[in-house]
């Protein structure tokens, strides 16, 4: 490896601190011109997005376990009840299956212990608010 001199270093030195001084970038001014469609349609998405609320219904855990085991549990219980909808989600490392969408505790709770008749480990799942 060379190595440099003291007087080659300090030159090197000034050199670069030199260029970077006169560096200049991006001093240009940017427009942007949208179709005021855009801004409306923007404003109505926000409207009906407030107005969607995901969390406000009680759910029903029916399985927690394999991906397999999962699919063919919900699989079994959208064959026996068609009027539930269910769904699978991930949580790590166990695949749940979720049904219902209850707006009530007590409609929950009736369908809840329908469905302990059929399944081992349900509970009632909470809206977070």
């Amino acid at each position: 490896m060379r190595i440099l001199t003291p007087s080659k270093r300090v030159f090197l030195t000034l050199t670069m601190l030199t260029l970077a001084y006169n560096i200049n970038a991006q001093d240009q001014n940017l427009t942007l011109n949208q179709d005021p469609k855009f801004d409306q349609l923007l404003n109505d998405k926000r409207k009906i997005n407030t107005s969607i609320s995901t969390n406000d219904t009680y759910k029903i855990q029916i399985f927690s376990g394999k991906s397999d085991e999962a699919k063919k549990t919900l699989s079994d219980f959208k064959r026996e009840n068609s009027n539930i909808d269910g769904t699978i989600i991930f949580n790590t490392p166990n695949y749940k299956v979720i049904v219902g969408n209850f707006k009530t505790r007590i409609e929950a709770e009736r369908n809840l212990a329908e469905i302990k008749k059929r399944y081992k480990l349900v509970f009632l799942i909470k809206p977070s608010k």
